[in-house]
């Protein structure tokens, strides 16, 4: 993608933050960000060096949106409030902006006529669904408030696309992970928990027995996966995955082992909400040219050498 001014809703977090990097090099990028839970020390680099506007302020605010959104070619909309066992104790802040949040997003798309809005969803919709690979067309079984509000935006981008003619394409990520993503909340990802705990010299934890399973996606296959989503002609669900699937004590051990260190696992209730297995069917993905370019171990050197650097 080259010559597109483009904006990237929650642009200082994790994946949007990702995203605005790559975006930056060729595209006038835009980032929305009311700082919830990312960090402008994300993208300060790209703020300093003038490759992307900064606006602090929330998807809430429909008329921010709909100045933000003149000119915008693309959506890349990250903005959420991301965990599975905040939206339990908190299930109403989840659905206000998850979904209230998304609305506005495509209302303001649509007003200014954008090309296309990417939208983050979530494996988390499938749910304990017991079938593996899951595959877009299963039954949606979501097991919390936040894998509801994800659904629900999915439907909302299908009705803006049939009925406004806006093209959307939804996205649902399997477990993202890779350098800045936060491990400093009680709601960390399990990577860089595990990362941060073990260069600690304590044990990671590991919630239930351990022997749920994941499909971890690296943050450059997402990017770029989000990238080609814009570029393609095609909209509705899609997969976003490895395809490959490993237990959480296999992958806790692989933590220790990489970083040489000696701990061992500790264990915990299981949490509310939490699906057992999960495994991604990236076919459909494969048509719009998405292909997974790192595996696991490729992607965990990458995420603890970016968690050293930053140390």
């Amino acid at each position: 993608m080259k010559g597109k001014r483009v904006l990237v809703t929650g642009g200082a977090g994790f994946i949007g933050s990702s995203l605005a990097h790559e975006l930056a090099t060729d595209n006038d990028v835009v980032v929305i960000d009311d700082l919830y839970s990312g960090g402008t020390e994300n993208i300060d680099t790209l703020i300093n060096k003038e490759k992307v506007s900064f606006i602090q302020g929330s998807i809430l605010d429909l008329e921010l949106l709909e100045k933000t959104l003149n000119g915008v070619d693309y959506v890349f909309h990250q903005a959420a409030i991301p965990s599975v066992p905040r939206s339990v104790i908190n299930p109403l802040s989840t659905n206000e902006v998850n979904i209230t949040g998304t609305l506005n997003v495509l209302i303001a798309s649509r007003d200014n006529k954008v090309r296309k809005v990417i939208y983050a969803s979530s494996s988390s919709v499938y749910g304990d669904t017991p079938e593996l690979p899951k595959r877009e067309d299963m039954t949606p079984n979501p097991q919390s408030p936040y894998a509801v509000t994800k659904l629900v935006g999915e439907y909302y981008c299908r009705v803006f696309n049939q009925q406004f003619v806006l093209p959307t394409i939804c996205l649902r990520y399997f477990n993202v992970y890779g350098p800045r993503q936060n491990p400093n909340t009680e709601y960390a990802a399990v990577i860089p928990s595990f990362i941060s705990r073990v260069l600690r010299n304590e044990c990671p934890i590991i919630y239930g027995d351990g022997n749920q399973t994941r499909d971890f996606t690296y943050i450059q296959d997402v990017v770029h996966a989000n990238i080609l989503a814009a570029e393609s002609k095609s909209t509705g669900v899609f997969n976003v995955g490895s395809g490959c699937s490993v237990t959480i004590n296999e992958l806790a051990k692989a933590v220790i082992s990489s970083l040489s260190s000696n701990v061992s696992l500790m264990h915990e209730s299981p949490r509310a909400g939490d699906v057992v297995h999960s495994l991604a069917d990236i076919t459909l993905a494969r048509s719009f040219g998405y292909e997974p370019q790192f595996n696991l171990e490729e992607g965990l050197c990458e995420t603890i050498g970016g968690f050293i650097n930053a140390s």
